[in-house]
């Protein structure tokens, strides 16, 4: 009986460990997309100051360039850079709290594992498929 419940509990927090490391590559192609973005946005800012202001600059969309001033376009990427730093932020502070919910759910698994030793047997005799 205590068996069986041991074995649940293994498999429920192996289904949460799996999740988690979901969640965390997840969060990490995330930020590494963000981060992308923002050195794409200060790349452009950088260029865009060698530019004399009354020079005609364009901006893509799509397949088509549109004319803009380069006040305009400055202002974007401003705020293109800004909001990745934002992005950043929050996806850092939520990568750092799934790194904590894994740390307690491998803390739980050893601790079950230490707590039921033949728990610990089936599982490595086991065949991984």
């Amino acid at each position: 009986m205590a068996d069986e419940a041991n074995r649940t509990a293994f498999l429920e927090i192996q289904s949460r460990m799996i999740d988690t490391t979901g969640k965390i590559k997840q969060v990490q192609t995330q930020m590494r997309s963000k981060e992308a973005e923002k050195k794409r946005a200060f790349l452009t800012m950088e260029e865009l100051k060698q530019v004399p202001d009354d020079t005609n600059v364009y901006k893509s969309i799509g397949r088509m360039f549109v004319l803009e001033t380069k006040a305009t376009l400055m202002n974007e990427q401003e705020t293109k850079f800004k909001d990745g730093e934002a992005s950043i932020t929050a996806l850092q502070s939520s990568k750092e709290y799934l790194e904590k919910q894994m740390a307690e759910v491998e803390t739980n698994l050893r601790e079950l594992l230490q707590q039921d030793p033949g728990l610990a047997r089936q599982i490595m005799s086991m065949n991984v498929v």
